[in-house]
């Protein structure tokens, strides 16, 4: 018998309370559960078994899966013995599903062939202008430079000297110092970072982290941790209406959800006009 067969083996013996199932292994496809008449192989459950997992953790997801294939079709065969035949009757949901679907898969392909994917950078500064009030910032937002290092690193000092570095030569010197020493490096300095991902950074809440921000700088060691994690922030907004850059992701999503919308709603009237011309369609 395979280590494969075995695992499945044993986990139908869990499930069945019974090992004279192993013998039916020998077989290239054997069953390993029935319900109802409903028969569950081997092969299907093997495809639910990762490679490489020890046995017991295999067995423990045979006997998870064997439960669940089981518990679904004693759900059916009960309902289809208990429920009333009116309760029984799907016709209609299942014709106002399969609509509702291929509704949405034409309107796919329809948005997929027509729509405009292509926004100037005239309609992205419109749409800023335009819409200020969905661009105030509910937290700061900052460009920065970040590192986690061990505390003890001989290079500590350097790095802290200087992280602040901005370009040229030392700003070179900086980022092969930094790979070589730290644990973790973001160079944020060109593009704006929200000040959430930069606390989950150093496992603090924005207060605590702002509270520690001192010249620019913000330093943390983490007790018990060995290490210390270090920003030099080279900008800083606190609130107000975020900067154009930092906003270009934000409007190109809603430019193209308005023209989506615009879209079908063309489509429905194409659809309204032609049924009524070709008399598909007439309304008393």
């Amino acid at each position: 018998m395979t280590k494969v067969k075995l695992i499945l083996a044993m986990a139908a013996c869990l499930m069945m309370g019974s090992c004279t199932i192993i013998n039916s292994f020998k077989h290239d496809d054997a069953v390993v559960a029935k319900v109802n008449g409903h028969k569950l192989y081997a092969s299907e459950l093997e495809k639910y078994i990762p490679d490489g997992i020890n046995p017991e953790d295999s067995t423990k997801l045979a006997q998870q899966y064997i439960k669940s294939w089981a518990t679904d079709l004693l759900y059916v065969s009960t309902a289809e013995e208990e429920l009333s035949k009116d309760e029984k009757n799907l016709d209609k949901e299942i014709e106002e599903y399969r609509n509702s679907l291929l509704k949405y898969r034409y309107e796919q392909s329809y948005i997929n062939n027509h729509l405009d994917t292509v926004i100037t950078a005239s309609q992205l500064k419109t749409y800023y202008d335009e819409h200020q009030e969905l661009f105030e910032l509910p937290r700061p937002i900052m460009k920065l430079r970040y590192l986690d290092i061990m505390k003890e690193s001989p290079n500590r000092e350097e790095i802290l000297d200087k992280i602040s570095s901005e370009s040229g030569l030392e700003k070179q010197e900086f980022d092969s110092l930094a790979f070589a020493s730290a644990l973790k490096y973001l160079d944020n300095t060109n593009n704006w970072m929200d000040a959430a991902l930069l606390a989950r950074e150093f496992g603090l809440d924005i207060p605590t982290m702002l509270s520690k921000l001192k010249d620019k700088l913000i330093t943390y060691e983490p007790e018990g941790s060995g290490d210390l994690r270090i920003a030099y922030i080279f900008e800083i907004q606190k609130d107000g209406v975020a900067p154009m850059e930092y906003c270009i992701p934000t409007i190109r999503e809603n430019i193209l959800s308005e023209r989506k919308r615009d879209l079908l709603l063309v489509l429905e009237q194409e659809l309204l006009t032609k049924a009524q011309e070709s008399k598909d369609l007439v309304i008393y």
